[in-house]
């Protein structure tokens, strides 16, 4: 099979969809964005297939938060919106702020504001997320502690919850323990659904002014106007390029709604690997898949199939594609592909920079055998610095997850950057390698060509997810039900 991966040509492509902005679900620029993709593979006269779906899209159009301070109001940056939380009007809400400080504050939230502390989640060891199988190189271990500002969001995304309970008019919440540059702009939570109380995040530094207005029992107004367009339109569509077998076939699929130019640049990736495979004799049939809803993933999700992620309702659409029964389709293996090229960006010495380190490749390998081949693969490149995962605790992140689910062997590529979810006007291309991200789409090119000469009884089935016993990612001991109990121990003394 004839490779040639086009660094120009992604670039182009990042760039073009830069263009369309923030591509949140079904937005305009998430729409165009779409519409460029399928227009682009349907001028290398390959048919696309197209799954249309309306749903209630919401978005902010303006927030804002001051605090009233006799003559003079004083604002408060606001560094990003708690997404389908709530709106107000455009006069806003004016009331007292309440600081719950511990759990005997919420009940003095009715009819006020709430204000809340979120800490950092840097209590959770990584074990309890993550069950290693093969790391390259050798010495390429997540944290110890497995934090950042998506974890955190999604372990603590009850305050809307509590604040709906307690009738709170609105809830600020402050990021604790996380860089102020880190958490700018960051689109959390999108896996809860639409709040019905309006939510603002403010950083750190800001919210020690809240607080103390709070503790003074002072007023602040509260901002938060959104768009709601009852029957918006998004789209999920597929194209299909046919092998010798008929009754066989490889998956490739991503997402194409994201926040800025890694999340989600997978379909960048995707056409590349169209054009290079449309004029190949393919033994087995490929099938390219592009799915809306990730930032949606209430409305979007199909549990039937097992998974939380926006590819379960494609997976519940078009069984006929992949479940092998009767005269259907038998998917043999899939390639989830997201995130590429990021760089790696931490808290050193008080500032958030890089690194000088690309991002952990995290990558979920459906079990022994294309673990291996995925990490012979990637040997071959110039840049690399993968760990791979097995499902654990019911837990695995990313559309992989699709699949793995259903047992069908994956190899999945989710990088997880403090920045993922970021939604900013530079769309943190400074954070973003053209040449790294080259590399890992040319691996997923020379996976693709090698699983074309394996069976699939060799490719097998995915492992189901391990529970509780876990082999360590961090470089600490494996976890066993005796360790998991030490460290419950250790950290209720801390």
């Amino acid at each position: 099979m004839r490779i040639n991966i086009s660094k120009e040509e992604m670039l182009e492509g990042m760039n073009i969809m830069n263009s369309f902005g923030a591509r949140l679900t079904g937005s305009n620029g998430h729409n165009n964005f779409i519409k460029w993709l399928k227009n682009e593979i349907s001028k290398m006269d390959i048919p696309v297939f197209s799954d249309p779906f309306y749903f209630r899209r919401w978005e902010e159009k303006n927030s804002s938060i001051e605090i009233i301070n006799g003559e003079e109001n004083i604002s408060v940056p606001v560094s990003s919106v708690y997404p389908y939380s709530g709106e107000t009007s455009a006069d806003g809400i004016t009331e007292e702020l309440v600081y719950v400080e511990s759990i005997n504050d919420v009940k003095k939230t009715n009819g006020k504001i709430a204000v809340f502390n979120v800490a950092n989640v840097n209590f959770i060891p990584s074990e309890i997320a993550f069950d290693k199988r093969t790391s390259y190189p050798e010495d390429v271990v997540l944290e110890k502690k497995y934090e950042g500002p998506v974890i955190t969001s999604f372990v603590q995304c009850f305050y809307g919850i509590i604040s709906k309970l307690t009738k709170a008019k609105a809830v600020i919440l402050i990021w604790k323990g996380l860089h102020d540059d880190c958490i700018e702009g960051q689109y959390l939570s999108f896996i809860t659904d639409y709040q019905k109380i309006p939510m603002l995040w403010v950083n750190e530094s800001n919210g020690k002014k809240l607080i103390e207005a709070a503790k003074n029992h002072k007023k602040a107004k509260f901002i938060l106007e959104a768009e709601i367009e009852e029957h918006s339109f998004s789209e999920s569509f597929y194209c299909i390029l046919k092998g010798k077998n008929q009754k066989e076939n490889v998956i490739i699929n991503t997402h194409t709604d994201g926040t800025n130019c890694v999340e989600e640049n997978g379909p960048i990736a995707l056409l590349q690997l169209i054009k290079n495979l449309k004029d190949q004799e393919l033994k087995r049939t490929h099938i390219f898949v592009f799915t809306t809803g990730h930032f949606r993933l209430p409305h979007f999700k199909d549990i039937r199939t097992g998974s939380f992620q926006s590819a379960s309702r494609w997976l519940a659409m078009h069984r006929e594609l992949w479940d092998g029964k009767g005269d259907h389709f038998r998917c043999v293996a899939n390639l989830t592909i997201e995130h590429l090229g990021c760089k790696e960006w931490r808290e050193i010495d008080g500032e958030y920079k890089c690194t000088g380190k690309p991002e952990v490749e995290i990558v979920y390998t459906g079990n022994k055998f294309v673990d291996k081949l995925y990490i012979d693969t990637v040997k071959e490149r110039k840049t690399v610095r993968t760990i791979t995962l097995r499902g654990h605790n019911a837990l695995h992140f990313g559309e992989g997850q699709n699949f793995f689910t259903m047992r069908i062997p994956e190899i999945s590529l989710v990088p997880a950057p403090y920045y993922l979810c970021v939604v900013s006007g530079s769309q943190e291309m400074e954070k973003f390698d053209i040449d790294l991200m080259t590399e890992q789409t040319e691996t997923f090119a020379r996976l693709i060509e090698k699983i074309e000469g394996i069976s699939a009884k060799e490719l097998g089935k995915s492992d189901r997810y391990s529970i509780v016993k876990a082999k360590s990612v961090s470089g600490g001991y494996d976890l066993s039900l005796s360790g998991l109990a030490n460290k419950i121990s250790e950290t209720i003394k801390r």
